[in-house]
Order: C-alpha cells, then sequence, then structure tokens
C-alpha cells in the first residue's frame, strides 16, 4: 500500500500516456522509498529491470547486468563494455511484445565505475536508438540515491544527455500527515505528540518507520531501533553516508563540524579551519553535494554577502545520531528510556523541533491563510557589534502583501509561557530585523509551539501563534 505520492503517481503513470518515447529520472535520498514507487505504480510490469550493484567493480556491474537479461530468458555471454550491454538490452526490446516498453534501472550511480564510459553508452542507447524507433515506445526510467551523482551527471549534464530528459521526479521525505498515516496502516497506536518525537528522530524517512512494533511506547521502539544489541538501524549512519558518497570520510568531517558547533550554523571559512579539509572546487563540491543531498542548507542574511553564508545541519537523523547516539557511550540498551527527562534530551528536542517547522513551510503557510501569497523564505541573522546585540532568526517570510512574519519556534511538553527574559529577546530580534534589514514591511511574530502559548502580560508581542496540530495539516 502507497502513502501519498498521489502527484508522483500520477507523473509516472503520465509517461505511458505520451507520443513519444520518455526518459525520466527519479532520485532523492536513500530509503526515502523510491524503488517501492516505481515497482508499486507499474505493478512490477517491467520490460526490463535492473539494479546496480553497491561498490561494485565493472566486471561486477556487467555481469549483473547480463544476469539481469538471463532472467528474462535471453542467452548472453557477459559484455565486455557498457556499449556491448545496451546492444544485448536492444536486442531483449526487439523481441518484446508490441506495447510500451518500460526499462527500470535502479540505482544507476552505483554502475558508474572509473573508466567504464557507463554515460556514453546510456547516451548511444537513448540518442541514437531508442528515440529513433517508429514505434515510440520505450520509457527509460533512471533512479538513484546518490542525489548529487543524478544532478551532476543526468539532470545538469552538458555532454549528450543535455536537454535529453523529458521528466524528473524528485522523491521527497514523508510530512508529519503521511507518516502519521504510515502509523495508523501500521496499526500503530500514536498520539501526534509520538509522531513527532520520532519524526524528530527518523525524520520522513519510509524505511525507518517500518520497523516501529506495535504495543511499545516511543521511547521502547526508539531504544529497539538505535541502542539494543540487535537493533536494525544500529549502523545505519556509517552506511548512509558510504553509499551516497565516494569519499565519505570528507564529508563526514564538514557534518560533524557542523554538529558540534553553534546552532546559527558556521560559515565556509570555520568548515574549511575546524575540518582541516583544503579550500578550493573540492570542497565547494562536498558542501553542495551534502545540500543537494539535504543533510545541511546554506542561508545568507540578505544584508551579508555571499562569502557570509551560513551553513545549518538539518537531517533529522543526523542530528539525532550526534547529540544522543554518540553519547550512549556505556551502551546502555534502555539509553532513551533512561535519559527521557535529561537536560540533553531537552536540548535536543529544542533543535529537532525547529528543524521540523523549517520541514513544513507549506503547513506553516496554511495556517497563516497565505498559501496563495508570494513568499519568500529565508532566514537572517546579524553578528552583534558595540551598537546592537546579535540576532539570528530561523525563519523569516517576506509576504507580497506588504507584511513580513518573523516566525520563533519553541518545543514544549506544556502550554508555552513567555517570560519577560525571552519577552526581551524576542524584541531584540524585531528591533534587529527592522533596523538592520532591508526589508520594510510591516512585521508580525508569529510562535510555533507544541501546545500552544498561555495568555500572560508578554503573550501581546505575538501576532498570531501555530501549534503541532497546524503541522499536520494536508
Amino acid at each position: 500500500m502507497i502513502i501519498g505520492r498521489e502527484k508522483e503517481q500520477k507523473e509516472l503513470l503520465g509517461l505511458l500516456e505520451k507520443e513519444e518515447s520518455q526518459f525520466c529520472a527519479v532520485y532523492g535520498r536513500r530509503r526515502v522509498g523510491k524503488t517501492y514507487l516505481i515497482r508499486e505504480t507499474f505493478n512490477y510490469q517491467f520490460c526490463f529491470q535492473h539494479t546496480g550493484v553497491a561498490n561494485g567493480t565493472l566486471r561486477q556491474q556487467l555481469t549483473s547486468f547480463r544476469n539481469s537479461l538471463m532472467s528474462l530468458g535471453m542467452k548472453c555471454a557477459i559484455p565486455k563494455n557498457w556499449f556491448e550491454a545496451f546492444e544485448l538490452l536492444k536486442q531483449h526490446i526487439k523481441n518484446a511484445p508490441t506495447g510500451k516498453k518500460i526499462i527500470f534501472i535502479d540505482e544507476l550511480p552505483w554502475m558508474d565505475t572509473p573508466k567504464g564510459n557507463l554515460i556514453g553508452a546510456l547516451e548511444n542507447f537513448w540518442n541514437g536508438w531508442a528515440t529513433a524507433r517508429p514505434e515510440k515506445d520505450i520509457v527509460l526510467i533512471v533512479c538513484g540515491s546518490a542525489t548529487s551523482w543524478i544532478s551532476k551527471k543526468i539532470l545538469k549534464d552538458k555532454g549528450g544527455l543535455r536537454g535529453r530528459l523529458t521528466a524528473r521526479i524528485k522523491i521527497v521525505p514523508f510530512t508529519l500527515r503521511e507518516c502519521e498515516l504510515f502509523a495508523n496502516s501500521a496499526g500503530l497506536a500514536l498520539g501526534r505528540k509520538d509522531v513527532l518525537e520520532l519524526y524528530m528522530i527518523l525524520g520522513g524517512i519510509p524505511y525507518y518507520w517500518s520497523f516501529l512494533k506495535k504495543g511499545l511506547s516511543t521511547a521502547q521502539n526508539i531504544d529497539q531501533l538505535f541502542f539494543t544489541e540487535t537493533a536494525q538501524l544500529r549502523d545505519e549512519f556509517d552506511a548512509l553516508y558510504a553509499i551516497l558518497f565516494k569519499r565519505p570520510e570528507n564529508y563526514l568531517k564538514v557534518i560533524e563540524c557542523l554538529s558540534n558547533g553553534k546552532k546559527s550554523g558556521s560559515t565556509r571559512e570555520r568548515l574549511i579551519s575546524e575540518s582541516e579539509l583544503s579550500d578550493g572546487g573540492t570542497f565547494s563540491s562536498i558542501l553542495e553535494e551534502l545540500e543537494e543531498c539535504g543533510f545541511i542548507r546554506r542561508y545568507a542574511s540578505a544584508d551579508t554577502s555571499e562569502n557570509n553564508a551560513l551553513y545549518q545541519l538539518i537531517d533529522n537523523y543526523t542530528l539525532f545520531y550526534y547529540l544522543c547516539i554518540q553519547k550512549n557511550a556505556f551502551s546502555d540498551e534502555h539509553f532513551w528510556s533512561n535519559t527521557y527527562t535529561s537536560t540533553s534530551h531537552n536540548v535536543w528536542k529544542g533543535l529537532a523541533f525547529e528543524r521540523v517547522c523549517l520541514q513544513h513551510i507549506p503547513q506553516i503557510k496554511s495556517a497563516l491563510g497565505i498559501s496563495g501569497v508570494q513568499t519568500n523564505v529565508c532566514s537572517w541573522y546579524t553578528r552583534g557589534n558595540c551598537e546592537h546585540k546579535g540576532a539570528q532568526i530561523d525563519l523569516v517570510m517576506q509576504r507580497a502583501d506588504g507584511f513580513t512574519d518573523i516566525l520563533e519556534m519553541k518545543h514544549s511538553t506544556q502550554p508555552f509561557a513567555i517570560s519577560s527574559d525571552y519577552a526581551d529577546i524576542l524584541q531584540n530580534k524585531l528591533n534587529a530585523y527592522q533596523q538592520l534589514s532591508k526589508d520594510k514591511r510591516t512585521l508580525h511574530l508569529v510562535l510555533i509551539t507544541t501546545n500552544g502559548v498561555i495568555h500572560n502580560s508578554n503573550y501581546n508581542i505575538i501576532q498570531r501563534e501555530i501549534t503541532l496540530d497546524d503541522l499536520f495539516a494536508v
């Protein structure tokens, strides 16, 4: 059963209705459900289906490709190169029954070995043969978790594949609402606060959610997923980055710096210094690829140059790994249950809730009644000096109707009370933004909380409030 993904399914099925042959790239981070979506959408009915071999040599990739053809009844030797491999695929297609022929090649990035010239052979197959068939019956779907590779080699290719894609579909993680539906379909009795806490750890990755067990509390489920000796996701962190990047150690140096740094993030200069990596094009590629894969985000204040942009860790699972999993030094199998009310647990909750809010911008706009209003969504910060205090605002919505929403996010197990000290902090942010930004719109302060806001003497500083239920909207 597929949860959500209606738009993506419609796009995939629409490929069969086109008069011309179609070339579609489906991409998204590891474990997000790309393969499952494609197979279920087409009811596993493919003219040819193949999956690349993780960390395989050229010989292993070609052998596996031959084996996929043999599973369909074709007798052939192991091809010497990818050009021969695609010639064999052509023969198979020619012998296939009349009608649309769906070719599904999964984990295409794994097949791209050094000096293998996979892209050249794929280009030749598509440009020189598939699009030249008078039947116009080919639907080629390539897929991969290495989002940066797909982007560089397929989406932004400057060679023969440039402009050849007829469709591109990015599969994004589930929203809170979709995770709630997933949990309900699995028979899990979870309240929205439970779904939120699990989302702050697992993100919207269906594969992770599939391991949750009925009858266990949220804390018990987290313990059995990450901290027991047989935990299914105990080693997921290393596997996640190793699969996506050919030299994961350099990417992890950047990630580790961001996990240990300030909540607001780090500048490029600081990341270079702390990671001890060399400045240059390679470092730029690391940052771009981490951002492309959804692990970090880059933002700059409207009043600072791009050189002063900040990089911030935003992946839910990665944040959980560094702030919680790594700290289980004594290998306590009940670590999450035993630290549930600790200070460190509450610190993590605060950071994680902010990330969840940033992942639900459409729901926030809907709650504010501005879904149809053109909006520039950004962050803003200013460093302090002798004239003014520093200030950071994680979420700013500059609206075309003449208003700007300054949004603050607070996780609390009880209705949130705005103290006098916190009211002063909020007022400083408003003053700093009004004085130092180039934005002359009217400012509205919005507070996003898990359990609402107490209407005390400081409540009037905010114009609107958004609660957890609003984040679960469709």
